[in-house]
């Protein structure tokens, strides 16, 4: 046996799939065994791999062990020469294994490969090529000066930046997603240190192959699709933490003499990056409300010293009071309607603003009646606040437009031009599967996967393969879809790697369902998913939801000597107020195993709670939460609330 193929599998089956079809064909080039390792997946992985890819080992663990212990259960059953640890994340081409091993034929002094990898839209992963995180490396990487001198020897070791990305090159670090290792030198050095969880063993184990007389390379002749690059985790607190925990864990196993003042460092690290991805967060949600916020008082104070002239003739008419209570409150008032009313969801035209700040003043007015007599100064204040509040925030998202998309207008959330790069038959299925999944598409047309003069209208085609460039910019085309029945995949990683990275892809496998891509994340952006469209994601639906779990908190509190009565666990029932009321849980959700669904917090109840006089197996519980997400609306947590009102002092489900 030439290769053993490894792949470690948590909740990631869509993905799986096209990564086991995808190794598959490359398989075909070199003698190959295949395992899959499973982490006790809850989304359907196991039977997905016994039903469709039955001759492939498979060892479906009862937890998660980890990716190290995971890795290590296969490894000690591979007869390959060489072991591949590859992500169930990626796509290779057809002829990415026979190349990378002859390569490792070649070189003799290999004891591991990294390869060059590009994200979902074709843009290149700095992890491909990495340096050992010594403390200079880890210093320079912490504090940013990777980032502000990227080609630089001395900043930028951690990602190799001086190196070119297309030339193949000997480095220090391979990336877990794929590593290529020689069966003899893991004999020699050992397996992967089952210490590490998560992160880090990849580190390890590079540092362990060189320290044994190896090198590790980076292959750039050839490469693959990560759809789950570092980049899409870093704005999660969960990935710094355990990133730089792995750090530590091997600081102290490999740099002891200077391990006090490295893991110093890497704590204050933790604490440092932990601050900058708060603050980024925080920055990133609250920018466009805090700007405008500044915009309408800047122009209220203007405007009260214009009035105070103009209609009372007398700069110094209003107090200071003016300024410090009912400007704030004003101000307070006009941007919750804009966020009630969607004007800060992302793409929303600015009609949204508009409405908002029109409810916001007659709220502002309604409001101004029950003020006290000494702070009610001016009715026309607050129309002229209403006024420039239109006019400043209209040209604020004009300017910000154009200098962030070129644009006076912009729709973030516009359709998207879509072809389909297929045969006839493959286009009308997949087209069918797109309008099944209720996506905003504009379908423009099919592209001939191969080169054909005859081009039919009658068949929606529009070109074919070799004018695609010429296409895109005609049809202003922003998504492609690839058939994997009729490119292969190795010709989708060169397209994707040529074409420029404002573009979107998608692939969809031969008999497969799911449509893979890049451009759909989940709610916490850690990880691509299928296309469906699922409601309960959408930002309009998350704002009513965050509204009616804190409004009913609120309405439950302030009558809870009457309610009480009504719920079993009383108590608890208190608890649970409080913890919906701090944003903390919902009234309603669905436990967090179901990977495959939008991420909730904890909840107190389920679609579940309504069948608790039924007997139900796992997968009818799995569909009742899959077409909850699908199909969500704030009226159904009411009828479920209502329903289940004696169950609100149960614990979070």
């Amino acid at each position: 046996m030439k290769l053993t193929v490894i792949i470690v599998n948590y909740n990631v089956k869509f993905f799986l799939e096209l990564a086991l079809l995808a190794a598959q064909k490359a398989a075909t080039q070199v003698l190959t065994e295949i395992f899959v390792v499973d982490n006790n997946s809850n989304d359907g992985s196991v039977e997905m791999v016994q039903q469709k890819f039955p001759h492939i080992q498979l060892i479906a663990n009862k937890k998660n062990v980890g990716f190290s212990t995971a890795n290590n259960q296969a490894i000690k059953l591979a007869q390959g020469e060489y072991i591949l640890l590859l992500n169930p994340d990626t796509v290779v081409g057809e002829k990415t294994f026979a190349e990378v091993v002859d390569f490792m034929d070649k070189t003799p002094d290999a004891g591991g490969l990294g390869i060059n990898m590009i994200d979902g839209t074709g843009r290149f992963l700095p992890e491909s090529k990495r340096g050992f995180p010594s403390p200079a490396v880890a210093f320079y990487k912490t504090f940013g000066f990777s980032s502000l001198f990227p080609k630089s020897k001395r900043f930028n070791r951690y990602h190799l930046g001086y190196l070119d990305k297309n030339k193949n090159a000997e480095v220090d670090v391979l990336s877990g997603a794929f590593m290529l290792l020689r069966k003899t030198t893991l004999d020699k050095i050992g397996l992967l240190d089952e210490t590490f969880f998560m992160y880090g063993e990849d580190i390890d184990l590079s540092y362990r192959i060189v320290k044994g007389g190896y090198k590790n390379y980076y292959y750039a002749d050839a490469a693959i699709i990560h759809y789950k690059g570092e980049s899409t985790k870093k704005g999660s607190l969960n990935y710094v933490k355990t990133f730089y925990q792995a750090m530590i864990i091997f600081a102290e196993k490999h740099f002891k003499d200077k391990a006090f003042w490295l893991v110093l460092l890497l704590r204050f690290a933790i604490y440092f990056r932990a601050f900058i991805t708060l603050f980024s967060n925080f920055i990133k949600a609250f920018w466009q409300p805090v700007l405008d916020a500044a915009t309408i008082f800047i122009g209220l104070f203007a405007l009260k010293n214009i009035w105070a002239v103009a209609h009372f003739h007398d700069p110094d008419y209003f107090p200071d009071t003016l300024l410090y209570i009912n400007f704030p409150l004003y101000i307070f008032v006009w941007i919750l309607c804009v966020y009630l009313r969607g004007g800060y969801d992302k793409g929303n035209r600015f009609s949204a603003v508009f409405a908002g700040l029109l409810f916001g003043t007659l709220f502002v007015s309604a409001i101004y009646g029950f003020l006290p007599t000494e702070l009610r100064y001016s009715r026309m204040l607050i129309v002229l606040g209403m006024f420039w509040a239109v006019i400043s925030l209209a040209i604020c998202r004009i300017i910000i437009n154009i200098f962030k998309h070129k644009s006076i207008f912009y729709n973030a959330n516009k359709s998207r031009n879509l072809a389909i790069i297929a045969d006839k038959e493959e286009s009308e299925r997949i087209l069918s599967l797109l309008y099944k999944s209720r996506l905003d598409f504009n379908f423009i047309g099919t592209i001939n996967a191969q080169k054909d003069d005859n081009i039919s209208i009658e068949n929606n085609q529009i070109g074919d393969i070799s004018s695609l460039k010429k296409l895109i910019d005609i049809y202003k085309l922003t998504e492609l879809v690839f058939c994997a029945k009729n490119i292969a995949y190795q010709d989708m990683i060169k397209i994707m790697e040529k074409l420029p990275n404002h573009l979107y892809y998608k692939i969809v496998a031969p008999n497969s369902e799911y449509i893979v891509g890049s451009n759909s994340k989940n709610d916490n952006g850690e990880l691509y998913t299928v296309d469906l469209s699922f409601r309960i994601a959408q930002a309009t639906q998350i704002r009513d939801k965050k509204i009616l779990n804190f409004g009913l908190a609120l309405l439950f509190i302030i009558f809870m000597p009457v309610l009480i009565f009504g719920v079993k666990n009383k108590l608890n029932f208190i608890k649970n107020c409080f913890k919906v009321l701090f944003f903390r849980y919902h009234w309603v959700g669905y436990s967090a195993d179901y990977k495959h669904l939008p991420k909730l917090k904890p909840a107190i109840l389920s679609p579940l709670s309504t069948l608790k006089n039924y007997e139900y197996d796992p997968n009818t519980a799995a569909k009742i939460c899959f077409f909850y997400a699908k199909d969500y609306h704030i009226y159904t947590d009411l009828d479920i609330i209502l329903k289940c009102f004696k169950q609100l002092g149960d614990g979070g489900k």
